[in-house]
């Protein structure tokens, strides 16, 4: 069906499975809810309710709708820019090739999916879960932003991370201080210890650790960190570790388990973020 191929081909950049809270999601889905019951009643005439500030937003959730050809027809978030115009054009051709599939849906179904979208609250591009309905030939939806990686992510980025540094180290190393995009998604990014020196290498997250002794370092609660890792990956080529840490999106120390690989004299880590403070 047209229909569903058009949004998901336009939309969506990732299609795993992701870790909103429940309470979030659900408020989502009530949102999306009252939107629908108010178009059936009003039709098209509720685009103008749903684009501005009002009963259809709620915090960091607001309702959009496209129609069949992927014109974004209202929004009440930063997608309003793209009221008027095919919201395909927001993807890159071989991306929205990749993710072409059609999404079978009766009318009345909630459906869900998974792409990325600039978060407002912060400026970042971020991993968004959307609920969407068919009504007609629209489509509304609301999406929730998912501040938690999967541990099947984190392994994921980890393993490109090892590749990447394996050919080219010294040029990966710069990009994980850079900060760049390659190594740094939603709330995963890397550490990279010298095990020669015992000391940080690289940061993805906070560039004030660079030189400082591994060993030394401590969760806020006071448990070792540093410490125990090295001990641990003396005799082994990879292994995992939990403790707790401050999480970059959300902004709150949440519990972590770090996944760890060594390649030649480096310990490459990252960690995915388990549950909120």
């Amino acid at each position: 069906m047209r229909l569903m191929t058009f949004v998901w081909t336009a939309l969506l950049l990732l299609l795993t499975q992701g870790t909103a809270s429940a309470d979030q999601e659900q408020r989502a889905r009530d949102l999306l809810q009252r939107a629908v019951d108010y178009y059936r009643v009003q039709g098209d005439t509720a685009f103008a309710a749903f684009s501005r500030q009002g009963e259809f937003i709620d915090g960091e959730h607001y309702v959009f709708v496209v129609d069949t050809s992927g014109t974004m027809l209202a929004s009440g978030g930063t997608s309003a820019a793209w009221i008027g115009r095919d919201v395909t054009e927001a993807l890159e051709p071989e991306v929205r090739n990749g993710f072409r599939q059609a999404l079978a849906g009766a009318e009345g179904e909630i459906r869900s999916a998974e792409y990325r979208w600039m978060n407002a609250r912060d400026g970042k591009v971020e991993r968004k879960r959307v609920f969407f309905e068919r009504v007609g030939d629209r489509v509304l939806a609301v999406g929730v932003y998912l501040p938690r990686a999967t541990p099947e992510q984190a392994r994921a980025f980890l393993d490109r991370a090892v590749d990447a540094i394996e050919q080219e180290p010294e040029a990966s190393i710069l990009a994980v201080n850079s900060l760049s995009p390659r190594f740094n998604e939603d709330d995963l990014y890397l550490f990279v210890i010298d095990l020669r020196s015992g000391r940080y290498v690289a940061h993805g997250y906070n560039r004030r650790l660079l030189g400082v002794d591994f060993a030394t370092i401590k969760d806020p609660d006071g448990k070792p960190v540093g410490k125990p890792i090295l001990e641990m990956m003396k005799d082994r080529s990879e292994g995992g570790y939990g403790y707790r840490w401050r999480n970059p999106v959300t902004g709150k120390v949440e519990d972590k388990y770090a996944l760890l690989r060594k390649t030649g004299h480096l310990l490459v880590a990252t960690g995915y973020y388990q549950n909120a403070e």
